[in-house]
């Protein structure tokens, strides 16, 4: 895979480059993007039960997540991904310190539409998020969780480098179908990544 960073001519600087995927900075622009994104029950189904999202709740919670900066990376957490060929919106990946202040433990997350489902894009972003943290950022662990039932999602998490580490339960303010059977956590290591390479 060739990873490049590059400055983009539209809307905002490309942060990433893969071969297939252009990963930015969010902007208010994306909020029509998102809200499409996350009124798919399928695209929710781990992660609300697939409840409908309303446009307040894209501009008061998502955004100002998705547009939060992180002194101690001096980045966002969270990078709009499209298709370098067609500009077409698949979604977002997350690749977020879990401290303002110190890079060392991120987790990585990511969040497609449907129709870029079992193409490879989730894993390449997942891959390249990864190298850069790494290399770049002063990343130490990379950290991902999912409900354990979420199989697509755990093959990513693998496929990006990313090894089981434990089967945890939570309190979910509202239960989901498949939350009664937990949560799971992968990690990546500097260490054994550098192993990997």
């Amino acid at each position: 895979m060739t990873v490049r960073l590059t400055t983009a001519p539209h809307a905002s600087p490309s942060f990433l480059e893969t071969d297939r995927l252009v990963l930015r900075p969010a902007t208010a622009a994306d909020a029509p993007d998102l809200l499409a994104l996350d009124n798919d029950p399928a695209v929710m189904r781990y992660i609300n039960g697939g409840r409908p999202t309303s446009a307040e709740d894209i501009r008061d919670r998502t955004l100002p997540r998705l547009l939060h900066d992180h002194p101690c990376t001096g980045t966002r957490g969270y990078w709009i991904a499209r298709e370098k060929d067609t500009g077409t919106f698949l979604g977002w990946f997350e690749l977020r310190p879990l401290d303002d202040h110190d890079p060392a433990v991120v987790e990585l997350g990511y969040r497609l539409n449907r129709a870029a489902w079992g193409r490879g894009y989730a894993t390449e972003g997942a891959r390249a998020l990864v190298d850069k943290g790494f290399t770049d950022l002063g990343v130490q662990r990379v950290t991902a969780n999912t409900m354990a039932v979420n199989t697509g999602s755990r093959r990513v998490m693998e496929k990006a480098g990313l090894t089981f580490l434990r089967a945890y339960t939570e309190d979910w303010p509202e239960a989901i179908e498949g939350s009664e059977h937990g949560e799971v956590e992968y990690e990546l290591t500097r260490e054994a990544w550098q192993r990997g390479r």
